[in-house]
C-alpha cells in the first residue's frame, strides 16, 4: 500500500517530500495536505497524469480540476490577464480559500480537460502544499476523495478512497475545518467582448459564485461590491412607477 508521511515529524517530512517530488517528476500523484480539504495532485502540464487524476477520482474531462500556485507571478503567468478587481480579491484572500476562474493564457501547452479555454486557479494557505508547489510549479489539484464521496481530511481518509492509485500522501493531522474553498467565474471581467455582451444585455460585468465554501459571499462583495451577482435570496427592488 502506498505510504503516509506524517510530516509533522521532520524526518518523516523531509523523506515524503523527497518522495513527493520524485512522485510528481514521473507523472504520479500525491495526497497533500492544504488549508481547505486534502488534495490529490498532479504536474498540471503533464496531460497523462492530469488524466491520472480524474480516474483516480472517477471524474471526466468534463471536471477539470483548478490549478494550485505558489504565488501571484504564476497566476499571471497562467491567465490571460488578471483585473483590477480580482487583484483585489488576491491582496485579500490569497493564500487562502479562494479559487478564481479566468481565461486562461493561450500560449500554455497543456490539457486538463474540457475547460473552454479557462483555467480555475488558487494559493493555498498551507506550508507543505507551498513548499512543494515552489519546487514542482503548477499542480493539478482536486480534493482527495472519489466523487460522490466527502472529501478528504485526513490522509487516512484520502488513502482509504484513493488506495494505491497515488504513489504518496503527505499527512499534517486532519485540516483545520474541512471546508472547501469558495470558487468564482471572473471570465466575465475579462476582454473587450466579454465587455460588449454585457452592455448589450444591459448590465455590467459581474462575478459569479460556482461553489460556496471558505470565502463567504459577504466577504466577497465587502471587495467586489456590485460586480458579484445578487445573492440567490435577494428580492428585486420595487422600480418606484
Amino acid at each position: 500500500m502506498s505510504p503516509i508521511f506524517d510530516c509533522r515529524d521532520e524526518a518523516q517530512l523531509l523523506s515524503g517530500m523527497r518522495q513527493a517530488r520524485q512522485a510528481i517528476g514521473r507523472g504520479e500523484l500525491v495526497v497533500i495536505p492544504t488549508d481547505t480539504v486534502y488534495g490529490v495532485a498532479a504536474d498540471a502540464f503533464d496531460h497523462q497524469a492530469v488524466a491520472r487524476l480524474l480516474a483516480a477520482k472517477g471524474r471526466g474531462r468534463q471536471s477539470p480540476p483548478p490549478v494550485l500556485v505558489a504565488g501571484v507571478a504564476t497566476l499571471r503567468a497562467l491567465v490571460a490577464e488578471v483585473p483590477e478587481p480580482i487583484e483585489r480579491l488576491v491582496e485579500e484572500f490569497w493564500p487562502g480559500g479562494l479559487t478564481i476562474v479566468l481565461p486562461a493564457q493561450p500560449s500554455l501547452s497543456w490539457d486538463l480537460g474540457e475547460t473552454r479555454g479557462t483555467v480555475a486557479v488558487r494559493m493555498p494557505a498551507h506550508r507543505i502544499a507551498l513548499e512543494l508547489l515552489e519546487e514542482t510549479g503548477p499542480l493539478a489539484v482536486s480534493s482527495a476523495n472519489l466523487t460522490g464521496m466527502a472529501a478528504g481530511i485526513t490522509a487516512e481518509d484520502s488513502r482509504d478512497m484513493l488506495k494505491d492509485a497515488v504513489a504518496v500522501y503527505l499527512g499534517d493531522g486532519p485540516s483545520k475545518d474541512g471546508i472547501p474553498s469558495t470558487i468564482i467565474d471572473a471570465t466575465r471581467l475579462v476582454g473587450s467582448a466579454a465587455a460588449a455582451d454585457d452592455a448589450q444585455a444591459g448590465a455590467g460585468p459581474r462575478v459569479t459564485v460556482l461553489r460556496e465554501g471558505a470565502v463567504s459571499r459577504a466577504q466577497l462583495r465587502g471587495v467586489l461590491g456590485d460586480l458579484l451577482e445578487a445573492d440567490p435570496d435577494a428580492q428585486p427592488e420595487p422600480d418606484g412607477s
